[in-house]
């Protein structure tokens, strides 16, 4: 049984001669680029944009494909999700994109007009009101947190652009009683769900409530279910991809630890870490902002139950989702990270919006206020929000160790390097201004010649990095510190910021030569 589109009952704010709404919401993406572009330079003249180490290892993994002693799709790896890397395989193969990150970043400002194109079309199809579309609009592209992250390399961009995009593309579908086409919105969940790992519970909550949504319009139970499996077959097909692939490179379906000290003091405590959640949340956006998108959440839940032409704005709810990841990681012990909060800060945009445009009499009151909550809250384009804080934590580290690449630039001609990228990604992207390239290193990609490195270094490399404090140490430190004889043969001949330097002696074995690419 079809019923009426919420768009056909929603109240608009102006005439119909004005623009289309899909216009509106092209030309919020457009604005939205041209923002981000602008951001871009603002970051990048402050000497941030690959200030978060992060930012350096994504290039890396997405370099390393290609540029390896042992190339090839495994390259990639289990940890993170592969869309990003692969996305950016053969852009960082051109050293200067490689350095500077510039491909990878123009992804991401490319990603932050998507999302806005996605979170303005969600409200305009909720409530048909411009005014409301701006002010949400507004929390998230004047958010510092988000403004800075798309100018990085990092890949909560292109994770906020798919997942929106996903779920504006489901609203539709549910719109349409699960009779459109399933291919954008399926493949918009298949991307999101190869980006980052926050896609998954936003994923499996949006499609529980589609098959609700489409009941809830007058389908029968068995088709709304059958119509939404098929839709649900897309992202599944990614997942399972994905497990395949982590089996096939390290040996296990899903990698969940051994990449962090558990040091959180939420582990082991639910409510406390919901407490963490709120709380970095309000650093993130301002109450005023987070209290405005609670109550545009109940308003939009009040009327997606109330009204059956209005199920599908219940699945604008499956954004919470963003918060699961947080909260099962800082449960287990995972140290705490603003970025980690920053994929709900779009979430908060659109409930927000579409509580304005519900209001309808008072709509470009609440608009107004609501933006200049945003300005007076959230400060667009500061310095002191708490990722761009966060960002710098490494920067000590990385000052301390020049003294490191200085010894490099000055005394490697030639040999391997043996260092960890589960520690020292971002180090060896730092090395490449002084020509060192991934193909350079022994590393845990490389399998067997990883394994035999570790074994007796001096008889395959040169050079050993070691990282001996962020998490404890790395592999090699813990080796270095439970097999004395380990290093025997090579001196340590320059440390900082953490890393240590060691030589093999001239007198020691010539390594083996690289094998064949």
């Amino acid at each position: 049984m079809s019923v009426q589109s919420p768009l056909s009952i929603a109240d608009t704010d102006l005439p119909a001669h004005r623009l289309p709404l899909e216009n509106v919401a092209r030309l919020a993406g457009l604005a939205a680029i041209l923002l981000g572009a602008a951001a871009t330079w603002f970051y990048a003249r402050a000497g941030l944009t690959l200030s978060h180490y992060d930012a350096k290892a994504h290039l890396v993994v997405a370099r390393r494909v290609i540029d390896s002693l042992t190339p090839g799709w495994k390259q990639i790896g289990a940890v993170w999700l592969p869309l990003p890397h692969a996305l950016n395989v053969l852009p960082v193969q051109i050293d200067a994109l490689y350095r500077s990150g510039a491909s990878a970043i123009a992804l991401s400002v490319l990603s932050f007009g998507l999302m806005a194109y996605a979170c303005a079309r969600l409200i305009l199809d909720a409530t048909g009101s411009r005014s409301a579309a701006i002010a949400g609009l507004a929390v998230v592209a004047l958010n510092p947190d988000i403004l800075y992250l798309q100018s990085t390399p990092m890949t909560e961009p292109l994770l906020l652009a798919l997942t929106t995009l996903s779920i504006a593309l489901l609203g539709r579908w549910i719109d349409a009683d699960g009779q459109a086409p399933v291919a954008p919105a399926g493949l918009a969940m298949a991307g999101a769900c190869l980006t980052r790992y926050e896609a998954w519970p936003i994923t499996a909550g949006a499609l529980v409530i589609a098959a609700f949504a489409l009941w809830r319009r007058g389908l029968p139970v068995g088709l709304a279910i059958r119509r939404t499996a098929v839709l649900a077959l897309f992202p599944a097909f990614a997942g399972l991809a994905f497990l395949v692939q982590s089996r096939l490179t390290v040996g296990t379906w899903f990698v969940s630890g051994g990449f962090y000290v558990a040091d959180n003091p939420d582990t082991g405590r639910p409510f406390k870490t919901l407490g963490s959640i709120w709380w970095a949340s309000h650093h993130l956006n301002g109450y005023g902002v987070l209290l405005s998108a609670v109550a545009g959440a109940a308003a939009l839940l009040v009327v997606g139950l109330r009204s059956r032409a209005r199920a599908s704005l219940l699945v604008v709810l499956a954004m919470a989702g963003a918060a699961a990841l947080p909260w099962v990681a800082f449960y287990s012990g995972h140290p705490f990270r603003f970025r980690y909060m920053v994929p709900l800060v779009p979430a908060f945009a659109v409930w927000a919006g579409i509580g304005v445009g519900l209001t309808r009499r008072y709509r470009f009151a609440a608009a107004a206020a609501l933006i200049v909550l945003t300005l007076l809250e959230t400060r667009p384009f500061s310095l002191a929000s708490p990722m761009v804080v966060e960002a710098q934590l490494d920067l000590q580290q990385s000052a301390g160790r020049r003294a490191v690449t200085a010894f490099l630039r000055q005394h490697r001609h030639s040999g391997l390097i043996l260092a960890s990228l589960g520690s020292l990604s971002h180090y060896v992207q730092e090395l490449s201004w002084i020509g060192v390239n991934v193909r350079d290193v022994v590393h845990e990609g490389n399998g067997d010649l990883w394994a035999a490195a570790l074994e007796s270094p001096r008889d395959h490399v040169r050079w050993v990095l070691l990282e001996e404090r962020a998490e404890g140490g790395d592999a090699l430190a813990a080796r270095a510190r439970t097999t004395p004889g380990v290093l025997a043969g090579f001196s340590r001949v320059a440390e900082g910021g953490g890393v240590a330097l060691y030589r093999r002696s001239e007198s020691e074995a010539t390594p083996v030569t690289a094998p064949a690419r």
